[in-house]
């Protein structure tokens, strides 16, 4: 994290769950409560789906294709349920079970603050989301963003490098001029691998505190909000 007042930086490319909304573990744990499923169960049922190299992990990892748009939400939700009944006993109805999921999911309102910020100051912004399923609230993205790349809808997935670079290529900006805020770590490293700066995002006020400092500018807002 070295630009500064002078900084080349033009472009924010931001996640969204995790960031823009509640943390990602705490909306799974409450949603598998509510269904329930011991939260253990759900991390295990994950788990099994990694193949123990990188090319079986590929074709084994229903995740993964439902992130590339390879297999249909409802084929998911099948794989999810299944895989659940086996650890938990339990059978879920796999019909609108991410619907379910998705519920416990809220915005983050100083996050989502923080990026109108951005883009008002002349900041392009993007949004870069692995996608399970049409499950956006697009309704509250008006003026947030000048370009929305999602997974599912583009056929690549992060980490993979090609989605980062097509997302700055929506914005008609090199890597270089892109920061990517992230809550995953591997998909930071991977943004930063194919040349962005990379911020890795655990709270509000370390992220603006952070992003203010790269594109020199305040981006923090009132001091006082979470």
């Amino acid at each position: 994290m070295t630009p500064g007042p002078q900084s080349t930086l033009r472009g924010l490319v931001i996640d969204w769950g995790g960031v823009l909304t509640t943390d990602v573990h705490e909306a799974l744990v409450a949603w598998a409560e509510v269904e329930g499923v011991p939260s253990e169960a759900l991390r295990t049922s994950f788990r099994q789906w990694l193949g123990p190299s990188e090319a079986e992990r590929e074709i084994a990892n229903p995740v993964h294709l439902l992130e590339r748009g390879q297999i249909e939400t409802a084929e998911f939700e099948a794989f999810l349920a299944d895989a659940l009944e086996r650890e938990s006993g339990r059978r879920l109805d796999p019909d609108g079970l991410l619907s379910r999921m998705f519920s416990f999911f809220t915005r983050a309102p100083a996050m989502n603050a923080l990026v109108l910020r951005a883009r008002s100051s002349g900041i392009s912004t993007a949004l870069l989301s692995n996608s399970w399923g049409d499950h956006y609230p697009s309704e509250v993205w008006d003026g947030m963003f000048d370009a929305v790349v999602i997974s599912g809808q583009v056929g690549m997935r992060k980490p993979e490098p090609a989605i980062y670079r097509h997302a700055c290529a929506e914005l008609g900006l090199a890597p270089r001029e892109c920061v990517f805020v992230d809550d995953l770590p591997h998909n930071v490293a991977a943004a930063v691998e194919v040349g962005m700066v990379g911020v890795h995002h655990t709270s509000y006020v370390v992220t603006a505190r952070e992003l203010s400092v790269l594109f020199g500018r305040d981006l923090a807002g009132d001091p006082g909000m979470p």
